[in-house]
């Protein structure tokens, strides 16, 4: 589905992204791990048509989406949500995601439809309750499903997911976990960039790492996170062999 090809990215000397090539196949939860600086955020912007890339190819269901506009990336079927989360903060939480719906297709279709299209997003997520709230008033974890349901209003079969879980409490993050297992048994592809590696072990399929713009290491979560060279350059000690279990251990008062 997501094809890179000796992708590159430089800003003056500083090379960010270097000869980079992966695939991502239709249905797969892929994983995007490194340290801070790696280039994980660069990569997403690059993929996204935030930024254009020095060298190499970025291919979308085969075919070329370097050098598009980030509305015309979207309206091929990417999505993306942000580390920080922005939504609009006047508007109900509903109007928030109805915007997705609108601005998201070059079909024209009525603020009805649009309306219409946003439910799905917003049960799936978890807001149909806060759907009359205004987004501004809504908790961090909840700006985070906003995020999700508007991105999913705009029908994207690939969805690119930058640090979700970021500045979450535990219980908040098992949440999340459990609306990202059901948008992806809903049929989407998902990449998704997170430090918390113990939602990458209980989600992704397959694990990449990314070390200075580079490729460290790809394959499945529990060989990656136990391979010598990722301890060594982003985990620091072997994780506990129950790191994915703890996400669903249930929560208890000392």
């Amino acid at each position: 589905m997501l094809e890179l090809k000796g992708l590159s990215k430089q800003f003056g000397g500083l090379r960010a992204i270097s000869d980079l090539s992966f695939v991502v196949h239709q249905g797969e939860f892929f994983g995007i791990i490194g340290s801070n600086g790696a280039g994980k955020t660069t990569l997403l912007n690059l993929i996204t048509g935030y930024l254009s890339p020095t060298a190499g190819t970025i291919a979308f269901e085969g075919r070329r989406v370097d050098g598009l506009r980030p509305f015309q990336i979207c309206r091929l079927g990417i999505g993306r949500t942000f580390q920080v989360v922005q939504p609009l903060a006047e508007m109900s939480v509903e109007d928030n995601v109805v915007a997705g719906a609108l601005f998201s297709s070059s079909e024209r279709i009525s603020v009805a439809e649009a309306r219409r299209r946003a439910q799905s997003p917003l049960e799936m997520v978890g807001l149909s309750g806060r759907r009359a709230a205004p987004a501004g008033a809504l908790s961090l974890a909840e700006k985070k499903k906003l995020e999700l349901a508007r991105v999913l209003a705009t029908r994207p079969r690939l969805l690119l997911l930058d640090e979700v879980m970021g500045g979450l409490p535990p219980a908040d993050v098992r949440e999340l976990v459990a609306v990202l297992r059901r948008i992806h048994q809903s049929g989407a592809t998902i990449v998704m960039i997170e430090h918390q590696i113990r939602v990458i072990l209980e989600l992704a399929q397959t694990v990449f790492v990314l070390n200075f713009g580079t490729r460290l290491l790809q394959g499945a979560p529990n060989e990656v996170v136990s391979h010598p060279d990722v301890i060594e350059a982003y985990l620091g000690r072997p994780l506990d062999s129950n790191a994915a279990s703890a996400l669903n251990a249930p929560k208890t008062n000392s």
